[in-house]
């Protein structure tokens, strides 16, 4: 791990725990460099707002995802399944935080995230991002983290709606001629 790496992701790590203690918009970028105990300068050489921080923490998760490859013979859903689950998986134990943000952020500020966690669980999956995939897949994660921010515990809601959603977009997709099986 680079010192930058460790300087985002002591940021995010502070990040969340402030969220869940108090409004993200109340929240500043020196706030986050003094909770993680980061000198500021060196905070914002890297990240020069709390969108950068959440953008870092955002790729962490979806490192989770994307550790999913293999060279098994499952097929694309159960690929693409394992990886959306690994991904969520990584956000569970933060679930307070990253739900105060977004309904902070705003549902559009949040879900601009979604096309880069789509092209990794695409890409995890072994399925290639075109334009076509990544909008459907884009629109399976946000409504598969509509129901995830709802669903505590054991995550059957939220692995029942991903496994509905994969399987009717495979299926539009292979009407339209932009299958991937």
């Amino acid at each position: 791990m680079t010192a930058a790496e460790d300087i985002l992701d002591r940021a995010a790590a502070a990040a969340l725990a402030l969220a869940t203690d108090r409004p993200w918009h109340f929240i500043a970028l020196r706030d986050i460099a003094l909770k993680a105990e980061i000198p500021f300068a060196e905070l914002y050489a890297l990240a020069s707002g709390k969108g950068a921080v959440l953008a870092h923490l955002s790729t962490r998760f979806d490192r989770a995802a994307l550790g999913t490859v293999s060279a098994d013979e499952a097929t694309s859903h159960d690929r693409l399944f394992d990886a959306a689950m690994a991904r969520l998986e990584a956000m569970e134990p933060h679930r307070a935080a990253l739900i105060a943000i977004a309904a902070s952020e705003g549902l559009v500020v949040s879900a601009l995230r979604f096309p880069k966690t789509a092209r990794a669980i695409l890409e995890a999956g072994g399925v290639e991002a075109t334009p076509v995939r990544l909008a459907a897949m884009t629109a399976v994660w946000a409504r598969t983290v509509q129901v995830w921010r709802d669903d505590e515990g054991a995550l059957n809601r939220t692995m029942a709606e991903l496994d509905k959603r994969l399987k009717q977009m495979a299926e539009r997709l292979s009407k339209i001629g932009a299958g991937f099986e």
